[in-house]
């Protein structure tokens, strides 16, 4: 049998709980946050179809409870995060908008809980751990899932909530056109969706000219199948912690809160 996780480690500075919310899946797992490697084995709930304050709460409380773990927690949530409260929702219950999603999960779990930005998180755990460690300059991570999400870095400091999922290309709403679950619901080959992906990364590319982007999202696996079709100026890397880079990221914010 396994010692809770809040015994298996000697220092819980060292430690964190991090959580990823998605708009079809919430994960989470222990992360050793000096080395950015997971502790646990990832835990996945599907997310609620009601996917309410309530109702997702109450599954981040059931991933901390079956962890174990009374230290630090953070969680990522698919929206612009303010202080702690949520300025938008993409792909969750509209709900959400004005809500104190650190207050919501905080008070479900009995602890404190640090909230920031799905794809912010992501992007803290490539440049610490990842694609983006040691590169200077402006870096971009974009995650392709659901929606799509977006990191902006100077010189290894987070730019928070870019929100360039949401550009206007076309007369569409970017992620529209271009996020991964466009591609699976219209049965897209990989290369008619890597030009979708080219025109929306090419007008993020004459916007900010920046030094590396990242490719992140499920679809960052198969990276070789839809990579090389782009044709871009900027150097392009596949996220290194793929599925696992929310997680990390969001332990990261909890521990050096």
């Amino acid at each position: 049998m396994t010692a809770p996780a809040s015994q298996q480690t000697g220092n819980m500075q060292e430690s964190a709980f991090g959580i990823d919310i998605g708009g079809s899946g919430i994960k989470g797992a222990l992360v050793d946050t000096r080395t950015g490697e997971l502790k646990t084995q990832r835990v996945r709930i599907a997310t609620p179809e009601e996917s309410t304050p309530h109702n997702v709460a109450q599954v981040v409380l059931e991933l901390v409870q079956r962890v174990q773990f009374d230290g630090r927690i953070g969680a990522t949530f698919p929206a612009i995060i303010k202080n702690g409260v949520a300025r938008s929702a993409a792909n969750v219950d509209p709900s959400w908008i004005g809500t104190d999603v650190d207050d919501v999960f905080s008070k479900a779990t009995g602890r404190e809980v640090t909230v920031l930005n799905d794809a912010d998180a992501a992007g803290l755990a490539e440049v610490r751990f990842g694609a983006a460690r040691d590169v200077s300059g402006v870096v971009i991570l974009l995650t392709f899932g659901t929606g799509i999400g977006s990191a902006l870095f100077i010189d290894g400091r987070l730019v928070p909530n870019t929100e360039l999922g949401h550009l206007e290309i076309d007369g569409h709403d970017a992620e529209d056109r271009a996020a991964a679950s466009v591609k699976d619901q219209q049965k897209m080959s990989y290369r008619h969706w890597a030009k979708r992906v080219q025109r929306y990364m090419g007008q993020v590319e004459a916007l900010f000219t920046p030094d590396l982007f990242i490719v992140g999202g499920g679809v960052s696996k198969d990276a070789d199948r839809w990579v090389p079709l782009l044709d871009l100026k900027t150097p392009i890397r596949p996220a290194q912690l793929l599925n696992n880079a929310g997680i990390v990221g969001a332990a990261m914010a909890a521990a050096e809160r």
